[in-house]
């Protein structure tokens, strides 16, 4: 039996996006988006609460098209929040399409969103070597340093532990655990 991180051994969906999804680094904007969507809707809850609605948000939110979402008027707000498969909170609601605003702003400037945040890591994943789950930080020196230039470029609900969330995510970190069999699979990856 394959040994793996110990927080996603309990629910079947979890095991999934740890095995196919969880540190593979990831340069494709919409993808990123959806986890700056989903990570913002996680902020106070459980990642698996997220995991369970995570179809419901793709529907929502037009695949996470992020031309679309930036064109979200406040009656579409209205009707998401009335959508029991999502996180009805207004402030995260708002946030996503502001979101989506900046994050075709950064697109633009950069030449892709990718470009601008994989920048923060040189373009290759910072590779961590943790042996317990205490020794994984809720964020980092750098996860604050991102927070602080997407804030200052009109994004919201990316604080330094959404942002290293994120990170982990998407693959700009390896915080697989050096016992866990995706560790050394996700590492050899190219990023």
């Amino acid at each position: 039996m394959r040994q793996r991180c110990p927080w996603c051994e309990s629910y079947p969906i979890y095991v999934s996006y740890h095995d196919q999804e969880w540190g593979v680094p990831c340069f494709d904007d919409r993808v990123l988006f959806e986890f700056l969507v989903l990570e913002g809707a996680q902020a106070g809850l459980s990642w698996l609460t997220i995991l369970k609605r995570r179809e419901a948000y793709r529907r929502a939110f037009d695949g996470f098209d992020p031309e679309r979402v930036a064109r979200f008027t406040e009656d579409k707000i209205q009707a998401l929040l009335a959508d029991p498969g999502l996180i009805r909170n207004r402030l995260k609601m708002r946030s996503a399409v502001r979101n989506a605003q900046a994050f075709l702003e950064v697109q633009a400037e950069f030449d892709g969103f990718h470009r601008f945040i994989w920048d923060f890591v040189d373009g290759r994943p910072i590779r961590n070597a943790w042996t317990t789950l205490a020794d994984i930080p809720a964020s980092t020196p750098l996860s604050h340093t991102i927070s602080r230039e997407m804030k200052a470029r009109g994004f919201s609900f990316v604080g330094p532990t959404i942002i290293y969330a994120h990170m982990q995510a998407t693959g700009m970190v390896n915080d697989h655990l050096v016992t866990c069999f995706r560790y050394l699979e996700v590492d050899a990856l190219p990023g």
